[in-house]
């Protein structure tokens, strides 16, 4: 159970920073993982301040027995954990003397359900959430909803409804969130980080998983007085029991291992039939011995079924039909209208569920339209009726056809759609995870698959479809044939569920496949042979197998302009991604004409504001950043982003995407005054729209954190990178790209801190990671090498990093190309370490190599070649050749002024270089005036505390003790300059990891 404090006041969204509306459509997320961003229109948003809870809501579901005992202290204990924490899971425990061998049963829902009941009075609202699924968490917020404001919810679809009760539980505080049954405690991270103002408990069987998300108490059996207390209380109707009766529960009791599940049933039955505890006793043939395995929850349940449901099927065979079928469905919310199918008449299905409702097998909603079955329940019942591969299994086929009964009508609505798909969906996921071995699904059931899959591909959630996919391929597989162009569809279908989930390792061999089958099945040209090569090209890409996605770019894109013509959308697709593969090889010189002609295009025939038009402009965009073309990429972006503000709302996922990119562009621009601002803007609406923890809210964290160490602000760059780092680590693996990638910048910001002692071990860690994790080769890897080799050099370690510089400088050449952007970083690297080791003669070479292949390849103005100049110029100094260093160093500088701004990093440091070679020829005013201006420069963009500020008042100290030296000198004397000592700066910064 999680609980967090109830604050005082409203909260809720507001816009922030440059551009932001707040009386524009708020995005809202209504899911973590592959997060659902819904756009709430602004008038129906401003409701949720208007709406206040009318006393005592609350949709707390029945009990089966209507009874509670025990637990006092457990309940006390809650109540302490939610005071004090906010957060709560109420978990089974994991051993204990007598251990329990499977699921449920313990009573951690009953505790759930007397902690709301207790306290309710204590609470605003109070509402109970099935988080078996992420889909069923919407489902019950979608209901909060239509509770609080009827009216508009009324005409509103499943999704609108879960944001509009996303927003309301922002703006309000003092409620209880009960989420029941969680499955996967990482689906609540999201509504733990956005959803701040009020208690979250949860139940689970899972014992772990919870340590970074919320407090637990695990829950055990209950004790043998409780226990015996509870069986007494439903098998004698509140009557007190003779001492005879009361030891004899006692002793049954002990044979069903004290689950309150069981002593539920079980007293029960003794209440309904009259028999007496001993004679239950000895039907059953419990009298258990406690081995040294403990007692079988299943076996248990299914030892008092045996009698049980003989009684039952005796009185009404229906229900025994009912729970059956109820078996495979979900376990909560099992409509009273599924069901109907299965009856004559609502009297004969009302009589049926009464009946089981008599002996504790089910227990009904509030409103009593919906039923609950207990997941042990359904797991004994699946348990016992598993027969041999290809018979028939009690209860399957029906649910399969009442399910495939609701299914909803061509003539519905689109709301009317959605709302039947969503309250379906849980039904049909448990029917998919459920199949008995040996029976693939039929005709129909596929069918349903297929159409719920399409539902939720078209939502957006194609990632949640990959067992409803496996399960339609097998069918198609086993009726149609491998090869069958269905079959096909559905491999083709199932493979891009996996890319959707970034399961690239089962994805790419399924779109190899497909796409070698219906060569040969269809022909080289089909469209849907096309469609394949696409996917499997982008598969590539994703991999980073950037060849072999170009090369399938290439094919499919010719193939498409054969066929489909020059304007087709698939072929403008086609061409898009093509220039996206040649942007990540480093092929910018292909990439930026491809792009500025699909752009061109896409505006023709799609128009100026089409989705598909805006994205091309944001990735032409990209590529010319990636060029060092900052002058034309910020106004592309601006653009993109007006149009996406207008398009598409102020806080949509896009939009958010495109203001990160200004930004971003900003920063590599050195525009550190818009760019930082821009940054916290963007990172402040991600974070509110999709929450703390989701990967794009974390991008920008990471982004952030660079653009403050950048701009020397370490005491802001240093924690928000470890803060990033964590949440990295917690929430997509210590290995993952992405927290590798944030664990480098880390890494790079204590090492720009001076912090070698923590920077290069951190370094070190980080690229034995890349080379276990995406191998020795991967560009990943070779830029971690590189960031390694650069701070070895930083903290003098010459004689490691040259010959590290050399290695990653073959990789490079081998695996990318000699005059790759990431090549030519590397080999611009490796040429300063030889200028710090004074290794002149292969120095000054490599430089002028280096110089040429950036201007050929990225323009005379790219920083990175802006770099290779200073590079140069930094070793004709160190070689004393100062009459081509000093013009270098001024022609350096005046572009980086242009090119880059007055105050970026690059431009401070080339000024620093041309003070320094001013002040080595004896030019002191010179010398001084620019070691003047740069460190007041240094104090506009770094913080006090930053190195270079420190550095640059030790070099204007020594360039005015020079000056003081001459004048004190006598006239023969001051003709020699004395020769300064090397600046205690570098030539450059640390390099930012790629």
């Amino acid at each position: 159970m999680s609980i967090k404090e109830p604050q005082s006041g409203h909260g809720g969204p507001h816009a922030a920073g440059d551009g932001s509306v707040a009386a524009r459509d708020i995005a809202v997320a209504i899911t973590g993982d592959e997060a659902r961003v819904i756009m709430v229109p602004a008038e129906v948003a401003q409701l949720v301040q208007e709406v206040s809870a009318p006393p005592g809501l609350a949709n707390l579901p029945g009990s089966a027995s209507g009874l509670f005992v025990g637990r006092d202290e457990e309940t006390k204990r809650l109540r302490q954990m939610l005071a004090r924490e906010g957060e709560a899971a109420v978990t089974q425990v994991s051993s204990s003397v007598r251990a329990i061998h499977g699921l449920g049963g313990i009573g951690k829902s009953t505790l759930a359900l007397h902690y709301a009941h207790r306290y309710r009075t204590s609470y605003t609202v109070v509402w109970w959430i099935n988080a078996a699924s992420a889909e069923q968490i919407v489902v019950d917020l979608a209901s909060l909803a239509r509770s609080l404001c009827q009216d508009w919810a009324a005409s509103a679809d499943m999704e609108q409804r879960a944001a509009w009760a996303m927003l309301w539980l922002q703006w309000h505080a003092g409620w209880l969130l009960v989420f029941d049954n969680v499955e996967n405690p990482d689906v609540l991270r999201h509504y733990f980080g956005t959803l701040p103002g009020g208690h979250h408990l949860a139940t689970s069987r899972r014992a772990t998983g919870w340590h970074a998300i919320a407090p637990t108490m695990p829950l055990g059996l209950l004790d043998a007085a409780a226990a015996a207390d509870l069986l007494c209380a439903i098998a004698f109707d509140g009557q007190l029991p003779t001492p005879t009766q009361r030891h004899q529960a006692e002793q049954l009791a002990g044979d069903l291992g004290y689950l309150p599940l069981a002593l539920e049933q079980a007293g029960a039955y003794l209440h309904q039939t009259g028999t007496d505890i001993d004679t239950y006793r000895h039907v059953l043939g419990l009298m258990l011995a406690e081995g040294a395995d403990g007692i079988s929850a299943e076996r248990t349940i299914a030892r008092i079924w045996d009698q049980t449901l003989v009684v039952i099927a005796g009185r009404d065979p229906l229900a025994v039909t009912l729970l059956d079928t109820m078996a495979w469905t979900a376990p909560d919310d099992i409509p009273r209208s599924l069901l109907a199918p299965l009856a004559p008449d609502a009297l004969a299905l009302g009589q049926a569920l009464g009946t089981l409702h008599a002996y504790n097998m089910i227990s009904f909603t509030d409103d009593r339209h919906s039923v609950i079955v207990h997941r042990l329940v359904q797991a004994v019942l699946r348990h016992r009726t598993v027969t041999e591969a290809g018979e028939h299994a009690p209860g399957r086929h029906e649910a399969e056809w009442v399910v495939n009964q609701a299914i909803p009508d061509r003539g519905d609505t689109p709301t009317q759609q959605n709302t039947k798909w969503e309250r379906l969906l849980p039904h049909i996921f448990a029917l998919v995870a459920s199949v008995p071995y040996g029976s693939p699904a039929s005709i129909d059931t596929a069918n349903l698959y297929h159409g719920a899959a399409e539902y939720l591909r078209g939502q957006g959630r194609d990632a949640h479809t990959i067992p409803l996919r496996a399960s339609v391929l097998a069918q198609a597989e086993e009726i149609l044939g491998d090869t069958h162009p269905e079959t096909l569809t559905s491999r083709d279908s199932l493979a891009c569920a996996y890319m959707a989930a970034a399961n690239l390792g089962q994805a790419i061999p399924l779109c190899e496949v497909t796409l070698a089958q219906r060569e040969r099945v269809l022909g080289d040209t089909h469209p849907d042979t096309l469609e394949s090569r696409n996917t499997l090209a982008w598969a590539c890409m994703a991999a980073g197998d950037l060849e072999r996605a170009i090369s399938l770019c290439e094919v499919t894109l010719a193939q498409r302009e054969q066929i489909l013509g020059d304007t087709h959308p698939d072929t403008l697709t086609s061409r898009n991604n093509l220039g996206l593969t040649y942007v990540g090889a480093g092929k910018l010189e292909r990439a930026i004409p491809l792009y500025e002609a699909t752009l061109a295009q896409r505006e023709r025939v799609l128009g100026d504001t089409h989705p598909d038009t805006l994205n091309t402009r944001s990735t032409l965009a990209n590529a010319y950043s990636a060029a060092g073309k900052l002058e034309r990429a910020i106004p592309l972006y601006k653009t993109a982003l007006a149009q996406y503000k207008e398009v598409l709302g102020d806080t949509h996922p896009t939009t958010l995407l495109g203001r990160s990119d200004l930004a971003s562009a900003y920063v590599d621009a050195g525009d550190l005054k818009r760019g930082i601002p821009l940054y916290e803007t963007a990172f402040a609406q991600w974070e509110r729209v999709l929450g703390d923890t989701h990967p794009d809210t974390l991008n920008t964290r990471n982004g952030l954190a660079s653009a403050y160490v950048i701009a020397g602000d370490l005491e802001r760059g240093i924690p928000l990178y470890k803060t990033t780092l964590a949440q990295r680590e917690r929430t997509l693996g210590d290995t993952h790209p992405d927290t590798l990638n944030t664990r480098n910048g880390l890494a790079w910001a204590y090492i720009s801190a001076g912090d070698l002692e923590r920077g290069i071990p951190l370094c070190e860690t980080t690229l034995a990671q890349h080379e276990q994790t995406l191998g020795d080769t991967h560009p990943d890897t070779l830029n971690t090498r590189n960031g390694l080799a650069w701070a070895y050099i930083t903290a003098g370690n010459l004689k490691q990093g040259i010959p590290l510089c050399e290695t990653t400088l073959a990789q490079h050449e081998q695996t990318l190309g000699d005059t790759h952007p990431d090549t030519l970083n590397t080999r611009d690297t490796l040429a300063y370490a030889y200028v710090t080791a004074k290794n002149l003669e292969r120095a000054v070479p490599l430089c002028e190599v280096t110089l040429a292949q950036r201007k050929r390849v990225l323009g005379d103005t790219h920083p990175q070649t802006l770099e290779s100049y200073s590079t140069l110029a930094y070793a004709y100094r160190v070689a004393g050749n100062l009459e081509q260093a000093i013009p270098l160093h001024e022609a350096t500088l005046a572009q980086c002024e242009r090119v880059l701004s007055d105050t970026h990093p690059n431009t401070l440091n080339s000024r620093n270089g041309l003070a320094w070679v001013h002040l080595a020829a004896g030019n002191l005013e010179r010398a001084i005036h620019l070691y003047e201006v740069t460190l007041v420069q240094y104090g506009q963009v770094l913080s006090d505390t930053h190195p270079e500020i420190r550095n640059g008042h030790a070099n204007l100290a020594h360039a005015r003790r020079a000056a003081q030296a001459v004048q004190q000198q006598s006239t023969a004397t001051a003709a020699t300059t004395p020769t300064p000592q090397q600046p205690s700066t570098a030539n450059r910064p640390a390099r930012k990891p790629q």
